[in-house]
């Protein structure tokens, strides 16, 4: 605890209130929790928007106030993540499609299996890009990035200059375990809506890592 922050304190407090709440719901009402909860365009999902586009902010905020005094290959990679993270916001309420009530194009139709206008619910050739691209390597990139790059990091200087060159925000390992509890607190939730709540974890947890990463140096001049 001595090496949390006072924001890591307030955002995990958040996290275990909203993991309990769905918890509870899921195993009390299943159709509460479907339903509102974690339904379409609600707290959950929105929230995991909010906190996805804050990473960006920031990170762009990062990108000029030290482009300055910077090397161009820091530069490349801390606007590559900025740019990755706006696109994960936008893609969690469908680039503010039904915010803004706009209707899809025929091709997102016909091809989206939600009918909406993303990329995360094409289906191509009978096979959902979510499960391909946004579950299975995603999950193989966090586990690389979670678990195998703060070991590499800490014992590879090679890794550590790496990392430092392209702007890599190294977790610490309080928030490795976060990512490892809130994956084992899925077990209590039945429902497939439970991945909303995986996702409103991955967007804090991502922020506090931005925030204060192990090398925040990186965010210096």
């Amino acid at each position: 605890m001595k090496n949390l922050t006072t924001f890591d304190k307030i955002a995990y407090s958040f996290l275990i209130i909203i993991f309990g709440l769905g918890i509870y719901f899921a195993n009390t009402d299943l159709t509460y929790f479907d339903e509102v909860y974690t339904v379409e365009d609600g707290f959950v999902e929105n929230g995991s928007a909010i906190f996805l586009f804050s990473s960006s902010i920031l990170l762009l905020y990062r990108f000029f106030k030290l482009y300055k005094f910077k090397k161009s290959l820091w530069k490349v990679g801390i606007l590559a993540m900025s740019i990755l993270f706006f696109f994960g916001a936008g893609e969690e309420i469908s680039w503010g499609q039904r915010i803004f009530d706009v209707q899809s194009s025929e091709y997102f139709l016909q091809n989206n299996a939600q009918g909406e206008t993303n990329l995360h619910n094409m289906v191509v050739d009978g096979k959902k890009v979510n499960k391909i691209i946004f579950s299975q390597l995603l999950t193989v990139i966090l586990v690389l990035y979670l678990i195998i790059s703060p070991f590499l990091f800490r014992k590879y200087e090679w890794f550590k200059n790496l990392a430092n060159t392209f702007a890599v925000p190294i977790v610490k390992w309080h928030y490795t375990i976060a990512f490892l509890v809130g994956t084992v607190l899925l077990i209590f939730i039945s429902s497939n809506r439970k991945w909303e709540i995986y996702e409103l974890s991955f967007s804090v947890i991502f922020l506090l890592i931005f925030i204060s990463p192990l090398n925040k140096s990186i965010y210096t001049k």
